[in-house]
């Protein structure tokens, strides 16, 4: 029965991943992605190995559906679902550890998703980063410093708003599906 009702919240995370992500950028707001809502959401409440299966499959479906260049991301997505799942083993998901969470994923998302970015699309990925990217570049950045700083700039501000988000919405969740984070 838990089993079952883990992966329904996984296959909501991925949902909410997909449909927050593509909202997002449908209206442009720029720096803000919301894609990985749901994948810190299952993390945070089921622990990180669904955080990081959600995570995972929200790249490969949305690259199968719309985007194949979100593919290669998901060992970023992998990655917040494990960090996000590990911290909340150790600490409740409050507003304090939510806004650490989110500057730690700020850093780590893009560290990881930068050399994904020029080892197989060159740098360009079709988004806004690109832009800055080609400055940066022709501006004498080497090719990781451009691809990092607008990932990096993009990601303190998403990350954080992420998180602080499932924060807020963990807070609301009735006490059954939060009693013991990462064991519902």
């Amino acid at each position: 029965m838990y089993k079952t009702r883990n992966l329904t919240f996984v296959a909501m995370g991925i949902v909410i991943n997909i449909v927050f992500g593509t909202v997002v950028s449908m209206i442009k707001i720029p720096l803000l992605f919301l894609d990985t809502i749901g994948t810190v959401f299952i993390a945070a409440i089921l622990g990180p190995w669904y955080g990081a299966v959600a995570g995972g499959l929200t790249n490969i479906i949305q690259g199968i559906i719309t985007n194949p260049k979100s593919m290669p991301f998901a060992l970023v997505n992998i990655a917040i679902g494990l960090i996000v799942g590990y911290i909340c083993k150790k600490r409740q998901f409050n507003f304090q550890t939510a806004l650490i969470a989110g500057m730690i994923l700020a850093i780590v998302a893009p560290l990881i998703g930068t050399p994904i970015a020029i080892y197989v699309f060159g740098g360009i990925t079709g988004d806004g980063n690109d832009v800055i990217f080609t400055w940066l570049l022709t501006s004498g950045k080497t090719i990781f410093s451009a691809a990092f700083i607008p990932r990096i700039t993009g990601n303190i501000l998403d990350k954080i708003a992420t998180c602080l988000f499932v924060s807020f919405l963990l807070k609301r969740l009735p006490k059954k599906y939060t009693r013991k984070q990462g064991n519902i």
